[in-house]
């Protein structure tokens, strides 16, 4: 639930008895797509703030953080991340963080809604920034569909840049999604997606890792990071691998990229996969 009070933008958390408000400036954009209602607005102290059906989605200020953690320590963690493919991600932020490792060949991005893309390159330049690379290729159409009609074995890397667990995109965090993903997938293949907060949402978090292994994959791990403008302000990603365990991450390559991160570095890698107790005892590690 949003409320433009007074100048205010508010997202209600109200199964949580929260919320989170900016002060605006003024709204800058607002349409409705074929899936939902685009709004972009202009903030006081966060830069512009996109919303999705009343949701905050990013604001200039904080991005950097989730973008980073969704894409970096999984290419890291995976010795060779030639083939990538992301679902959502229409901002195309995460394409971006992707696009900055040499190692990568390839970025397919599946976003249902071309509108958001639309309305980020018009309004977040800085994150569209990478679009034209010649690596990279916009496709328009449902992600789910698409990697259920993928070839096995075509991808090293899958991110899933989604929205929360609501009406289609929960059919994101099924078993039956993460199985089309695993068959997707390379032997060592890794899948990332954002998954919640491990506050607000740790039922969601118990049935991933639940169906991550019912679906094939071998170890899977949650690395957890702030996010000031989501629910809680503390999120989450999960990774899991197709087949053994998790590698260790190329820590020499962190320390030697060929590109600056504004969040991301190797001790920050290592901290996120700390696990709290009651995360441990959930999910009965």
């Amino acid at each position: 639930m949003h409320l433009h009070a007074t100048g205010w933008f508010t997202e209600e958390w109200s199964g949580e008895g929260s919320a989170i408000s900016f002060r605006l400036a003024h709204k800058l954009y607002e349409k409705r797509s074929d899936f939902q209602t685009i709004e972009v607005f202009e903030t006081e102290r966060f830069g512009r703030l996109l919303t999705l059906d009343g949701l905050v989605m990013l604001t200039d200020r904080e991005n950097f953080i989730y973008h980073e953690m969704l894409s970096h320590p999984a290419l890291f963690t995976h010795p060779a991340p030639g083939e990538v493919l992301i679902i959502g991600g229409g901002d195309c932020g995460t394409l971006r963080e992707v696009l900055k490792h040499p190692q990568v060949q390839r970025v397919q991005q599946v976003e249902i809604d071309a509108e958001v893309t639309r309305a980020a390159e018009r309004f977040f330049p800085l994150l569209c920034e990478s679009n034209t690379d010649p690596r990279a290729s916009l496709h328009f159409e449902d992600g789910i569909d698409w990697v259920k009609r993928a070839a096995p074995e075509s991808y090293d890397l899958i991110i899933v840049d989604g929205s929360d667990p609501l009406g289609p995109a929960a059919v994101l965090f099924s078993e039956e999604f993460f199985a089309a993903c695993h068959r997707a997938l390379r032997s060592g293949g890794l899948m990332c997606g954002q998954s919640e907060s491990p506050l607000f949402h740790m039922d969601l978090l118990a049935h991933v890792h639940r169906s991550l292994g019912a679906a094939g994959f071998g170890e899977c791990r949650t690395l957890f990071f702030p996010q000031c403008v989501y629910p809680s302000g503390w999120w989450s990603a999960t990774l899991g691998c197709k087949g053994g365990s998790i590698p260790d991450f190329r820590v020499e390559d962190v320390d030697r990229r060929p590109f600056e991160t504004q969040y991301y570095n190797a001790e920050v890698h290592r901290a996120a996969s700390a696990m709290p107790e009651f995360f441990r005892r959930r999910i009965g590690r």
